[in-house]
């Protein structure tokens, strides 16, 4: 029988740790002056004791490992639990929302998908602004964690192939795991810190410096403004783009980096594939703005640039409202953001990877079929893949594409139109941030939705930052039985 009490263990610090982080957005409503630090007192407080409670409660049956079992269901409920928690400063504070709008709010923010239901960012106090880039940056550096440490375990979508790579959180290999850990923590914290200074160098006030380098590491895209990204146009547009890549590299990479080991980054074929699928859609884009509006070629240039690397790498900013862009570009930009970074980054959607084992396979059977009496063998980086990878992968595309219309259809029955319904779940699964049309494109929000369609797509982003299996086994029999 399944003992919950590590994972309830696992979930209390984690939780008391997210209260004490709202030490700093009450820190910063102070320094604000405007009246409103008591709504992270009060959370803030709440959040640490029911936590720090949970923990002390469950820490006696802590073992070393956990089980698979365990181990899926902590991977889940942590992403349902810390919204819960996360959500209280928007009920408290200034927003005043509703639990429906404050869960999507802090769903999105966790889960880095950058959808919001908020208006007005513009004068909003700024420990509310600092929270929502908090809880992006949280969920940035939980989820290379999960996709290093327990997806491969997992053996979810085809993430079993990175397991050589990754490290092992089961049983006595323990502290091997904390110490990799602490090294992405250390590359993460630096790319933060990174982005932070080189927005201040290009003119950004500190506070929007600090807030959007946490959003655009995490590739989350929760912005300050209204506006989105398209209060600063120009060279920060570059640096934002340049960051946006760096987290949607898989950090597995820059852990063997520091200590020494560059060539596995240089080789890597998921980061040649990544690069050059962005190469190409920027000179696409680039040529099609060039050839419908009189842009200069380097505005040109640069829009197609931060708009094209926001969108693959699941962050969700905008510089401008590409939905006047012509039907090309928006049914373009709608299949860009089911591509993603790679795996093991902050990056969404269905990876990179995953389409490099497709389409694999495809020229394997393209082979069997001209050759029959041949010996073909779909390769990945190399080295021969396995039947069990390629099923697991082939049950992702089917379960995302199964998704993806269940949720659309569910959408769809809330009144929403086409567009909105199917652009609304794309952006949920993908967790990459706007839709499409007037209501959720890059020039509007979510807030204008029925709650029905609000939960649709906060469940849509739990699922789809997950990466499906994992949710989806936790209502098999089999899963309760074994």
């Amino acid at each position: 029988m399944l003992d919950p009490r590590p994972v309830l263990y696992v979930i209390g610090l984690l939780v008391a740790i997210l209260g004490a982080t709202m030490v700093f957005p009450m820190a910063a409503d102070l320094i604000d002056g405007r009246g409103h630090w008591p709504a992270f007192l009060m959370s803030g407080v709440f959040t640490v004791l029911v936590g720090g409670i949970v923990a002390l409660s469950t820490a006696n049956a802590v073992r070393e490992g956990l089980t698979i079992q365990q181990t899926f269901l902590l991977t889940t409920l942590v992403w349902v639990a810390l919204p819960l928690f996360g959500a209280l400063p928007f009920m408290l504070g200034e927003t005043e929302l509703g639990f429906t709008d404050a869960m999507f709010e802090a769903m999105s923010g966790l889960t880095t998908t950058g959808s919001t239901v908020l208006s007005g960012l513009d004068t909003l106090p700024s420990g509310l602004l600092l929270w929502r880039g908090i809880l992006q940056w949280l969920g940035g550096i939980g989820i290379v964690v999960v996709a290093m440490a327990f997806l491969p375990e997992l053996r979810v979508g085809g993430m079993q192939l990175f397991r050589a790579e990754a490290f092992d959180t089961m049983g006595k290999i323990l502290p091997r795991a904390r110490e990799i850990a602490g090294q992405i923590f250390v590359i993460y914290v630096a790319l933060t810190g990174s982005c932070l200074m080189v927005y201040i160098v290009l003119g950004m006030g500190f506070f929007d410096a600090l807030v959007h380098s946490m959003t655009t590491v995490s590739t989350g895209g929760f912005a300050n403004y209204d506006a989105s990204f398209g209060a600063f146009s120009g060279a920060p547009e570059y640096a934002a783009s340049f960051f946006m890549i760096l987290a949607a590299l898989p950090f597995v990479r820059y852990v063997q980096l520091i200590n020494g080991h560059s060539q596995p980054l240089l080789r890597d074929s998921q980061v040649h594939v990544f690069l050059a699928v962005v190469g190409v859609l920027v000179v696409i884009t680039s040529g099609v703005l060039l050839y419908i509006f009189p842009h200069h070629w380097e505005q040109a240039f640069r829009e197609a640039l931060f708009n094209i690397t926001s969108i693959i790498s699941g962050t969700g900013y905008a510089s401008v409202d590409y939905m006047q862009w012509g039907g090309f570009l928006i049914t373009l930009f709608f299949f860009i953001g089911l591509i993603g970074g790679c795996a093991g980054s902050t990056a969404c959607s269905v990876k990179i990877f995953r389409y490099q084992l497709l389409f694999a396979s495809v020229r394997t059977q393209l082979q069997r079929i001209q050759s029959p009496h041949g010996v073909f063998v779909p390769r990945y980086q190399g080295r021969p893949v396995g039947p069990d990878i390629l099923n697991s992968v082939m049950v992702f595309f089917v379960f995302f594409v199964v998704t993806l219309g269940l949720l659309s259809w569910a959408l769809s029955l809330t009144g929403l139109d086409f567009v909105t319904a199917v652009s609304g779940a794309a952006t949920a699964i993908a967790n990459v941030g706007p839709g499409l049309g007037d209501r959720i494109g890059p020039a509007g929000n979510f807030g204008g939705l029925n709650d029905a369609a609000k939960w649709i797509l906060t469940v849509g982003m739990l699922i789809g930052r997950l990466e499906l299996m994992a949710v989806y086994v936790l209502f098999t029999v089999q899963f309760w039985r074994a």
